[in-house]
């Protein structure tokens, strides 16, 4: 007698792979993939600040949810420089007590505020929202050279409607840094002769670095030792 096959249970051939839940309740997991998606933020972080938040009062979250609300709504660029402002015009621009013809130009807001922490700058700013980078598909018209140019070009374009006499490039020292300067002077050298100085940082700042990691002392000594690049 032969051996006895044994019984298939019903619709065994067809069965697929066993079907998991999520890990955590949906809310949680939908918390998670927030976190997840800021910039250098993992799975483990994401995880650890789910529960962080998880773990507090509603009136904790409830802050937090608010302050990204309001940044979102009340945060706004400056109309001169882009610099991030609560209103129509950033602090650094409505202060009288600026340097209003003096620009020094950066690429993003945090630059700015880490040149700012060094105390020892007391003109004004233009920030690029980026540097040029064909590369990554980002050309000139992507950021705001067009709106330099005007400020340069129209008195009336700037902070206090006083005349630009000098454009400090405080881009980073990188080869995109480098690049959109070497842009940026170009443009600026075609308004004609002596239409604006131009200068750049001091390479006390180390090239490939980025200026948010740069401590004090060097950010200040770069300040101090700014070199001419034309006129």
């Amino acid at each position: 007698m032969g051996e006895q096959r044994r019984a298939r249970p019903e619709n065994e051939e067809h069965a697929g792979p066993v079907r998991r839940g999520p890990a955590y309740p949906a809310a949680v997991e939908r918390l998670i993939d927030a976190f997840a998606k800021l910039p250098g933020i993992g799975r483990k972080s994401a995880e650890r600040l789910a529960f962080y938040v998880l773990k507090h009062d509603e009136a904790t979250a409830g802050d937090l949810a608010r302050a990204i609300l309001d940044v979102k709504q009340k945060i706004k660029h400056c109309r001169i420089c882009w610099n991030l402002a609560d209103g129509p015009v950033c602090a650094i621009c409505e202060n009288a007590t600026r340097d209003r013809s003096q620009v020094l130009v950066v690429e993003q807001p945090k630059d700015l505020i880490a040149l700012e922490q060094t105390g020892m700058y007391r003109g004004t700013y233009h920030v690029l929202m980026g540097r040029l980078s064909p590369l990554d598909g980002v050309e000139a018209n992507d950021l705001t050279i067009s709106d330099l140019v005007k400020r340069v070009k129209d008195p009336a374009l700037n902070a206090g409607g006083v005349p630009i006499t000098e454009i400090i490039l405080g881009l980073n020292p990188t080869l995109e840094g480098d690049g959109t300067g070497l842009y940026l002077q170009n443009e600026l050298d075609s308004l004609g002769a002596g239409k604006v100085g131009i200068t750049r940082l001091a390479r006390g700042l180390p090239s490939g670095s980025q200026l948010e990691y740069a401590n004090k002392a060097v950010l200040a000594d770069a300040i101090q030792s700014r070199q001419r690049m034309s006129g």
